[in-house]
């Protein structure tokens, strides 16, 4: 288990937004807004050799900020926000590791697999990243598409998981009910990625201490990587220490 960093970008600036509160007309609830540019916190990551971490471009006017960070750090992180097959070549190109898609791939509520395979095409399954960042519905987590706002029919179970796994490198999963609140993981999600998950996967949402870590350690069988946000120092945050959660990654 390793800690994964993150960029989130929004209106080209790093900031730490509450999940599920990011619409297209109203203001989002954010817990930080950095002065630094992004490329600070992607040389930050290089110099502390974290692999794995991503860029999300939460709407429009953050290509710019995106391109500063990937040229900060070749190949050292993944990029999502707005990735189809049109252009997902072209962020490989402009430094990404892998690209992560959601919405190109989950249309009308439903796993849309033509758009899938020419994602594929275009970078290879061994470039993509998929996000099944999810809410939870009576008894199940079913994955949310468009800024998380718009539920699919999709459930996060074995026989999804299974089927997704032979069409790219990873798997991300942003627990949407709890990401940006810091008021501890979701439980049953972890549990439920630890064991079924045929592919590495990152968690993230709700950590707000090194104790939610040692959770999703104990919880996902040591299987899962997390990335944490609003709790880092880094971030504005007081639960964790960048430096420390760094340190036990390397």
């Amino acid at each position: 288990m390793k800690f994964r960093p993150c960029i989130d970008l929004h209106d080209g600036v790093v900031k730490q937004i509450v999940g599920g509160s990011l619409t297209d007309t109203a203001i989002p609830d954010t817990n930080f807004v950095a002065e630094k540019p992004p490329a600070w916190f992607a040389e930050l990551y290089r110099r502390d050799t974290l692999t794995g971490g991503h860029i999300i471009k939460l709407g429009a006017g953050n290509d710019t900020a995106a391109k500063e960070a990937l040229a900060a750090w070749p190949g050292g992180m993944q990029l999502g926000g707005g990735v189809n097959a049109e252009n997902a070549a072209s962020w490989i190109e402009a430094g990404a590791s892998h690209v992560i898609v959601t919405s190109a791939v989950f249309k009308d509520g439903e796993i849309d697999m033509e758009s899938l395979r020419k994602i594929v095409d275009a970078v290879g399954a061994e470039r993509l990243v998929l996000d099944l960042s999810c809410r939870r519905k009576a008894d199940d987590y079913y994955i949310v598409t468009d800024r998380w706002q718009k539920f699919t029919k999709v459930v996060v179970n074995s026989s999804i998981l299974q089927e997704l796994s032979a069409f790219c490198a990873e798997f991300l999963i942003h627990a949407v009910d709890v990401e940006g609140k810091c008021r501890g993981v979701e439980r049953e999600l972890v549990a439920r990625l630890g064991r079924l998950s045929p592919i590495p996967a990152t968690y993230a949402g709700g950590i707000s201490c090194r104790e939610d870590i040692h959770l999703i350690e104990e919880l996902g069988g040591g299987r899962l990587d997390y990335t944490v946000g609003s709790a880092l120092d880094i971030f504005g945050g007081s639960g964790l220490h960048y430096s420390e959660v760094a340190a036990s990654s390397r």
